[in-house]
């Protein structure tokens, strides 16, 4: 324990305390959904801890398959919708400005008409479907009425972006016969887009919430519990115990620790602020820059989400989406994931070196063997879900469930992670009101994919890229990489993952690109909104937290996430990536040259190999990377020949020339 308290930083200093207050100022600051009220109301506030606690009961009581529950999807989704609604409209004021400690009349008004939505739900599903779910005019009232009970809780916890897409996508809806070339359409009547988005599991009851009812609410209580128990202390623990005595050992710190924690809360503002604000302090410390303390913290954060085996939940909504098993999703996700953060940790040591930065003394440090003795029993739980789904043939929210207990029940193992009753209580209200912000999210892009599939636009949009396509494949995915980035700015990975799925995964997959290859491009560039100006909400909180200038730890974030931007490019090109029908000899050729590529690319950004890359070594390092990463016969021996080159300018000419012809000693 004396070794694990030195690791940390104690919270009982008032350091400590301005550091948790300025993260909690900068994770609101950057992340809407965190500010909710603070009600003064004791009877309130009970009545939303016992509402929480019995809407994440309800939930996984849902997934372990209790028969009284179980009731055709439109009702258990209304359920999701309706409370997410009461509760959002109850915790999020209209606008920051407002009281924080009281409700105004007018939300318990919108409130309790949310609460009306699924009973409303429950006793129109019959008629619905004796009638072919021909709405009534009160149908359309209360239909009306809930799309904008949806907008405004959206705009409240997700801020302005996304209700203001859905209500251009409402809008297009109605007037599409007046919109230019291949947009224009029919144009629908308010009440068919109603009907269409209301009744039905194709609208604000579709897609987007299945996955939210399902799968997200299960992997963020998870995660909840998981935090309760401790495991991001462990992550914190073990990273520093791994790599914090190497050069420039915190920046390495916060890559690993900020990855293991994303990958399962799947939330980068809230990773960056978590793990940010112990690492990046320690980071300056050491000698890194504030832009690019901040950038590593923001780079490593994002790419929690591309990292198996959860991806924040994004591997089993990818999976369903696609209809493929969830090993398949690992599979294919698991090198370009490592890939991005070797090039990370690369460009972390080539910086550490340059400019001789040390890391922290051992002495000072938690040593492996005594974290793993502590805290090693919960990684239990995540090789139990790994096991669930990947060899018991058990569905992904069957696995969730029996993860979820069995963290519990492994938690009680030792007195450092034992959970009492008020605790677990406690993590089941946090997981409650973590889902609000994605639930409403999806909500709000089932409208977006409700009226793309009523009236034809994702095909549109597929139209227009194709054409593109036929030109040139690489356009076609450059634009594909701006229109993902552009409906990724400020939204949560999920929602934002289902919003590219929809729109422009159809048009590669038609343009002959494989499905798997099609969804995983329009992830990465959905999550890399978060990093790249002028929307690039990780790395603006990383720069709040460190003090540095927004833009330029936003260009620093890129700088350090090329790997990640070029990656995707290359497995869409080449499925080796993926490690499909990859055997023994070429997955060890893919793996090893792939691993030279994003050493080069490191080299070329930070202009440091053996030592100062000239500008010229500079070109040809990004270039032999592209080469190597591309994972052919020819381009690996083009790559390897140009890398021999560097080495040979660096280790024989270069220190001849820093010596007066004398080679260095």
């Amino acid at each position: 324990m004396d070794e694990l308290q030195k690791s940390s930083v104690n919270e009982n200093t008032p350091s400590a305390s301005i550091e948790e207050e300025k993260a909690a100022a900068i994770l609101e600051k950057y992340e809407i959904e965190s500010r909710t009220r603070n009600l003064d109301w004791k009877y309130l506030v009970k009545i939303i801890y016992f509402l929480s606690i019995a809407f994440t009961v309800y939930h996984l009581a849902y997934a372990s398959g209790v028969r009284l529950l179980q009731m055709v999807n439109i009702k258990h989704h209304a359920i999701h919708v309706g409370t997410v609604l009461f509760l959002g409209f109850l915790l999020y004021p209209a606008h920051p400005s407002l009281s924080r400690t009281k409700v105004p009349w007018y939300d318990w008004i919108m409130a309790g008409l949310s609460a009306l939505m699924p009973i409303y739900v429950f006793i129109r599903y019959i008629p619905w479907t004796s009638t072919g779910f021909q709405p009534t005019r009160l149908d359309v009232i209360l239909g009306t009425l809930l799309i904008l009970l949806v907008l405004e809780c959206s705009r409240r916890i997700a801020g302005p972006a996304l209700t203001i897409l859905s209500i251009f996508f409402l809008i297009y809806g109605l007037f599409g016969r007046n919109f230019p070339g291949v947009f224009r359409h029919r144009g629908y009547s308010w009440q068919r887009i109603v009907a269409y988005l209301t009744t039905d599991i194709s609208g604000i009851y579709g897609t987007s919430i299945k996955v939210s009812s399902t799968f997200i609410v299960l992997f963020i209580i998870f995660g909840e519990v998981m935090n309760k128990c401790g495991m991001g202390q462990f992550f914190n623990d073990i990273a520093n115990a791994l790599a914090g005595h190497t050069k420039g050992g915190p920046a390495k710190v916060a890559v690993l620790a900020s990855g293991f924690l994303g990958s399962i809360n799947g939330s980068a503002v809230a990773n960056v602020v978590t793990t940010g604000a112990f690492t990046i302090p320690l980071m300056k410390k050491t000698g890194y820059s504030k832009e690019f303390s901040g950038a590593v913290e923001a780079t490593a954060s994002v790419g929690g989400q591309l990292l198996p085996p959860i991806m924040g939940a994004a591997a089993f909504v990818m999976a369903e989406t696609l209809g493929v098993k969830y090993g398949v999703i690992i599979r294919a996700a698991v090198l370009p994931a490592l890939i991005y953060y070797l090039g990370i940790i690369i460009q972390v040591q080539m910086r550490a070196t340059r400019n001789q930065l040390v890391g922290i003394p051992k002495d000072k440090l938690p040593k492996a063997s005594q974290v793993m003795k502590e805290r090693g029993h919960l990684l239990i739980p995540i090789v139990f879900l790994l096991y669930m789904l990947i060899f018991s043939g058990r569905t992904v929210i069957v696995a969730a469930f029996w993860t979820i207990m069995v963290t519990i029940l492994v938690a009680q193992l030792r007195p450092i992670s034992r959970m009492s009753l008020k605790d677990i209580a406690d993590a089941f209200v946090l997981g409650a009101k973590s889902t609000i912000p994605v639930a409403m999210a999806c909500a709000c892009v089932g409208i977006i994919i409700g009226v793309s599939a009523q009236t034809g636009f994702a095909l549109n949009v597929a139209a227009t890229i194709i054409s593109i396509g036929q030109q040139s494949i690489f356009l076609t995915l450059l634009f594909t990489m701006i229109t993902c980035m552009i409906l990724g700015m400020g939204l949560p990975s999920i929602p934002s993952y289902l919003i590219t799925a929809t729109i422009a995964a159809p048009a590669l997959v038609i343009l002959g690109i494989p499905p798997l290859a099609s969804h995983l491009f329009c992830f990465y560039f959905a999550m890399f909104a978060n990093l790249t100006p002028p929307v690039a909400l990780a790395s603006f909180a990383a720069a709040g937290l460190s003090g540095g200038n927004p833009m330029k730890t936003g260009y620093a974030s890129v700088k350090l996430a090329l790997a990640g931007f070029i990656i995707p490019f290359m497995f869409v090109f080449n499925q080796k990536l993926m490690l499909e029908n990859v055997g023994l000899f070429d997955g060890i050729q893919v793996v090893l040259t792939a691993c030279l590529g994003v050493t080069l690319i490191a080299a070329a950004v930070e202009g440091y190999f053996w030592g100062r890359l000239p500008i010229l070594l500079r070109f040809l390092a990004f270039f032999s990377s592209l080469l190597l990463i591309d994972s052919g016969s020819l381009t690996d021996l083009t790559g390897i020949a140009s890398l021999a080159i560097i080495f040979f300018y660096q280790k024989v000419i270069s220190p001849k020339r820093d010596t007066g012809g004398t080679a260095a000693t």
